[in-house]
């Protein structure tokens, strides 16, 4: 046997240590497998619980796909629009929701020549004693599509009051203020081109210069 120094020591009875250490040796692997059996039963008793549980829990969750949970639930929120006027009653033409421009929120489409239009077919087309106002609310919702459709129903319910707080919201949506100040250095800046005639460039100032008003006050009719 030898010594935690390292020495060698005379041991007269060898095989009586060499059997108790076999011994202990052969109880520590008992030991050590009869927990890991006993840690095994836990897992398994615990894994085939929580199955049972998991399949209980999916049968009352209803399946949805990543379209129905993105898509707007109309049903349950209601419009942001909260139209001030309830008591006033009236529908919409046909003729009028097909004579409305259409904004779909892409790149290169101008948001304000879309609410000059809409505002020169309400205008036309309101019925008698109802004001502008009640019928922009409830026409302008038809007159987007696409992406910007899907940004009116996505804004927080009752959030918008007035057609005001509808331009309000559209222009800041689709003409940021990062734009504005485009333009204003574009209008500050303007040069005539090489080969521009003087009607091109005053034609191309002039369509810089008439959002001006719109960016200064952010209210159109």
């Amino acid at each position: 046997m030898s010594s935690r120094t390292g020495e060698l020591t005379f041991d007269p009875e060898i095989e009586k240590t060499a059997r108790r250490l076999r011994w202990e040796t052969k109880q520590h692997t008992e030991e050590a497998s009869t927990s890991y059996e006993d840690g095994r039963d836990i897992t398994l008793e615990f894994e085939e619980s929580s199955g049972e549980s998991e399949e209980e829990v999916m049968a009352i969750i209803p399946e949805r796909t990543i379209k129905d949970i993105t898509s707007p639930d109309l049903n349950q929120q209601p419009l942001c629009i909260e139209y001030p006027d309830r008591e006033v009653n009236f529908k919409l033409k046909s003729g009028l929701i097909h004579l409305h421009p259409t904004f779909s929120g892409f790149a290169g489409e101008d948001p304000h020549k879309h609410l000059k239009e809409f505002h020169v077919v309400c205008s036309d087309m309101r019925p008698q004693g109802i004001t502008e106002e009640q019928v922009k609310l409830r026409a302008f919702p038809f007159s987007l599509a696409d992406q910007a459709k899907d940004w009116l129903y996505f804004l927080p319910s009752g959030s918008i009051t007035t057609w005001n707080d509808l331009k309000r919201q559209f222009l800041k949506k689709y003409f940021p203020a990062s734009q504005a100040t485009t333009i204003r250095k574009e209008i500050s800046g303007i040069r005539q081109f090489a080969g521009e005639s003087l009607s091109e460039y005053w034609g191309r100032f002039n369509e810089l210069v008439k959002v001006v008003p719109i960016i200064r006050s952010q209210t159109i009719c």
